[in-house]
């Protein structure tokens, strides 16, 4: 109420009382007439408080109405959020600071292997007489990524799986073809220096084309076996290395210092139980280009090279070995058919391959060719052996295998219509077909000779991607191994296999 209004009601209840005192002092009529006239002042009264209210209510409306000052009082901020949590495309959950300067995100994938062989040893002297089907958990990985203050990226990844559900190595009660340790990735990489990376520690080697695919985009559950063969001896994942790479939307580079993997021994004396070895060190080089790049069809060709520079000595005898082996391209059964055996003073290896892909809409193209070259010690002659692959894949749904420039690499397969009961979406489906052969006999009939054998696969596959984390294959293999006993003895200790195996695989 204003100051006024209160003057006004002060002013009418004194008029009352004095009238009221009045009327008692006063004869009747004289009394009527001066309430009368207080009615009449009152009613006055009434009106001015009534035209006020009026007033004041008109001027809260223009107050109302007008603009807001040009300096409106500031108000306290709402409190910065720590934290934002995160999902990539492929579902991959992270938190992140508001800036994404600093990240850490939770990655994993499982990839579950069933099948089962048909296999025919030539003659009782093959080694084995038997493949054992079943079931194997080839990859089991979970661990962390992340950046620190924009350009320092780290990884940690352990790995439960492997060829044997278990590890390897010389310890009791190892298993063969099982992995030495379980630390897949563990390293630190610094991209500040644009376009350029700077890295070290334990990683997966971008080392020849199909290794520098991600084994949840593959065609097939296994690699080829020339590829295996060259990255086993200085690449390949698990192998700790520091390097350099770079690239643009077309060229990619790199180059890398490697040691031994993950878990291999490297003790410098021997003792009682275990016999001492000293660390390997060898390096891995590619170059990369882009001859044709567009949304409908692309053309990739590329080089690689690799040294051994030192094999892993021996620490009582002083030997140097080496053995170039691999899987019949597929890991139920961890035994090894195609083999050089330990190879006795080796000095060093190279090895030089070529690499070629192409995409044209659906269709997608790959293939690579090695040659590998062992030096040995002394007067023995350097052994030569040879591979290669090819392979092509073709989506019945129609997506694409689309390049990714940071790893000069190819894709998995995004679904357009991830399957869903309720949405009809059915995936993408994707028919694929491969043909390898690795020959690792050199020298026969001498007696510096190996004889490693020669394999060759034929593989067809049927991907079903049911979305961009869940992906069923099948695969059929067929392969033989030409083999004999060794350089000067040609007894036959080949064989014949035909192959079916499944893979369940989640990844994110």
């Amino acid at each position: 109420m204003t100051k006024r209004n209160q003057r006004l009601l002060g002013l009418a209840g004194a008029i009352a009382i004095v009238a009221a005192e009045s009327a008692h002092a006063q004869s009747p009529s004289a009394t009527a007439q001066q309430i009368d006239k207080l009615q009449e002042q009152i009613q006055a009264l009434q009106r001015e408080v009534q035209a006020l209210k009026g007033q004041v209510a008109k001027s809260e409306k223009r107050a109302a109405a007008a603009p807001s000052p040009a300096y409106p009082v500031a108000k306290a901020p709402a409190p910065a959020p720590t934290a934002i949590v995160k999902m990539s495309p492929n579902n991959r959950p992270s938190i992140c600071t508001p800036d994404n300067q600093n990240c850490i995100a939770v990655t994993s994938r499982l990839h579950l292997d069933v099948g089962g062989y048909s296999y025919s040893p030539n003659t009782p002297g093959t080694v084995p007489q038997k493949l054992d089907s079943g079931v194997n958990a080839r990859r089991a990985r979970i661990g962390v990524l992340g950046t620190f203050m924009g350009d320092w990226n780290y990884a940690l990844v352990y790995d439960f799986g492997g060829s044997s559900d278990g590890f390897g190595g010389l310890a009791t009660g190892s298993l063969p073809g099982g992995g030495t340790s379980g630390i897949e990735n563990a390293y630190l990489s610094y991209t500040g220096f644009k376009p350029f990376a700077v890295e070290g520690g334990y990683m997966d080697l971008p080392y020849t084309l199909d290794e520098a695919t991600s084994s949840n985009d593959i065609l097939f559950m296994e690699r080829a076996s020339p590829g295996v063969v060259a990255t086993n001896i200085a690449g390949g994942d698990f192998r700790s290395a520091a390097g350099i790479r770079g690239n643009t939307d077309r060229l990619w580079g790199g180059a890398y210092f490697t040691g031994p993997t993950s878990g291999a021994l490297h003790m410098g004396s021997s003792t009682a139980t275990v016999t001492g070895l000293s660390e390997q060190y060898g390096t891995v080089a590619r170059l990369t280009y882009q001859l044709l790049q567009d949304k409908n069809y692309s053309l990739h060709l590329g080089g690689n090279a690799e040294f051994l520079f030192r094999p892993p000595v021996n620490a009582t005898t002083g030997a140097r070995t080496l053995t170039l082996s691999d899987r019949p391209e597929l890991r139920i059964d961890p035994t090894s058919i195609l083999s050089t055996g330990a190879i006795a003073n080796v000095s060093g290896a190279q090895v030089y391959s070529g690499e070629a892909a192409a995409s044209y809409g659906p269709l997608y193209f790959q293939g690579e060719y090695f040659w590998y070259n062992i030096d040995r010690l002394g007067t023995l002659s350097s052994l030569n052996f040879n591979g290669g692959y090819a392979q092509a894949s073709w989506t019945i749904t129609g997506e694409s295998h689309n390049y990714q420039p940071a790893s000069a690499a190819y894709g998995g397969i995004a679904p357009a219509h991830p399957f869903s009961l309720d949405g009809g979406g059915w995936g993408a489906w994707e028919l694929a077909a491969r043909y390898s052969v690795i020959d690792l006999n050199d020298r026969l009939a001498l007696a510096d000779g190996i004889a490693g054998g020669k394999q060759t696969v034929y593989t067809v596959g049927l991907n079903w991607y049911v979305n961009r984390n869940v992906r069923f294959m099948l695969n059929y293999l067929h392969g033989t191994v030409d083999k004999q006993t060794s350089a000067v003895n040609p007894a036959d200790v080949g064989a014949k296999f035909d192959a079916v195996a499944m893979r369940t695989q989640v990844a994110f």
